[in-house]
């Protein structure tokens, strides 16, 4: 992709980022009426190209991670950031799974007739051009390119400096599959620079051509995004996420969601950043789980019950009950029964993903009913909030909103609908 420059050299991002949504939306009305099997072969050749090309991705990787380190970013960063061959192989893996979903476009979603004899379907069409602003995981440029891809659209991707060595490896393989598919190789862009001028742009709709914006990252850009976007915004702030252990939750059941949910991959925003456990368990379960976490290595912060059912607890503040740490640090509280955990997630939730643990259907079905998460589980782990474990192939992100898309947003959420109305010769009286 050639970059445009002003005489003083410098690179000209309003120019650039104004070349990449025309060419985004030339792509778009092509892709919108691209057969199926034309778009699998696409992400079907793409991934044999990431698996090809495996070697060129980890040299790249090595790089930003090496770099990321002299940066002093924080452990949970680097674990989004690194690949190793098992986590190459699932980027290919994931491109061959949206190959294998059903095509959303063109699929009725309802018909009818009316008494004047005309019939009416609902159909999924492509939203357009979708631009993906994410931060430190490389797999994104894969798992959001190839969604946008399968769904009709085209993407503009902008990642984070941090990955920026990365990202252009994984696009690389994924051009080569759009190419070799004669599809437009502006199908799926990745923006080529790091200047943040080129996420202003993108904030502004790339004069009209951007439809929606999906942002993956940290809070500030998360909320930067939310605040300064023309264009609608499929985002969640956070993930503060919670595991309530129930009075009638088995011990042992407990005990390995909560170290699953907090500890499997600690940098994830299904994560479980705090723990409630119900009074009336709390004198056979609280120290039980409390021990679990702090032999597992995970810093626990809790209320005077968590601190005295292990003296290696940290006292929490009430900011504590707000963080994500997206670290190995958990929040952990007692609470009066399930209308109080009820309480408690209302207060401090970012209403990503909460977890009951209980062997009692009724009060995990009023968990359901009154915690307005966009995620929730009974007796599983927070960590399934994610697009592949939904069946889903992969997703662009978790969206809290409430507006068209919530939760995994994956294919279908990338479509929006039309209504085709066939009639035989009506007019309105």
């Amino acid at each position: 992709m050639s970059i445009v420059k002003l005489n003083t050299g410098e690179t000209d991002i309003a120019a650039l980022m104004q070349g990449i949504g025309a060419k985004a939306r030339a792509a778009a009305t092509v892709l919108a009426t691209a057969p199926a099997k034309q778009k699998d072969a696409a992400l079907l050749a793409a991934a044999m190209c990431i698996r090809a090309n495996v070697d060129d991705i980890l040299a790249a990787n090595e790089l930003d991670v090496a770099d990321a380190k002299k940066n002093s970013l924080t452990p949970a960063m680097i674990d989004r950031l690194a690949l190793d061959t098992k986590r190459v192989e699932a980027i290919a893996k994931a491109l061959e799974e949206i190959a294998a979903l059903a095509d959303p476009v063109g699929s009725k979603i309802a018909e009818w007739d009316r008494p004047n004899g005309l019939h009416i379907e609902r159909v999924r069409v492509p939203l357009g051009v979708i631009g993906i602003i994410y931060e430190s995981r490389p797999n994104v440029t894969a798992d959001a390119g190839a969604l946008c891809l399968k769904a009709g659209n085209a993407a503009v991707l902008r990642g984070g400096s941090e990955a920026s060595r990365s990202n252009k490896a994984i696009h690389a393989s994924l051009v080569e599959g759009i190419i070799a598919s004669n599809l437009p190789e502006a199908s799926i862009q990745l923006v080529p620079v790091t200047d943040r001028g080129a996420v202003g742009e993108m904030l502004k709709g790339l004069g009209g051509n951007l439809d929606v914006i999906v942002p993956r990252g940290g809070k500030s850009l998360v909320a930067r995004v939310q605040e300064e976007a023309r264009v609608p915004v499929f985002a969640h702030l956070e993930g503060v996420c919670h595991v309530y252990v129930d009075g009638e939750a088995d011990l042992d059941m407990a005990r390995e969601i909560v170290l699953n949910a907090k500890l499997r991959r600690t940098g994830i925003c299904g994560s479980a950043e705090t723990l409630l456990v119900d009074e009336a368990c709390a004198a056979t379960h609280l120290a039980p789980l409390v021990k679990a976490l702090l032999d597992a290595g995970c810093e626990v912060r809790g209320d005077e019950a968590a601190q005295k059912a292990d003296g290696r607890v940290k006292p929490a503040t009430e900011e504590d009950w707000y963080t994500e740490y997206l670290d190995a640090i958990i929040a952990v509280r007692v609470v009066k029964g399930v209308g109080a955990a009820i309480a408690h997630i209302r207060k401090y939730g970012s209403s990503h993903t909460e977890a009951i643990v209980t062997a009692n259907r009724k009060t995990a079905d009023r968990f359901f009913a009154e915690v307005d998460s966009a995620i929730l589980l009974h007796n599983a782990s927070t960590q399934f909030a994610d697009g592949g474990e939904f069946g889903m192939g992969a997703e662009i992100g978790i969206a809290t909103g409430k507006f068209h898309a919530r939760g995994p947003v994956g294919v279908e959420q990338l479509t929006s609908f039309k209504y085709l109305v066939r009639g035989n010769g009506q007019v309105r009286p």
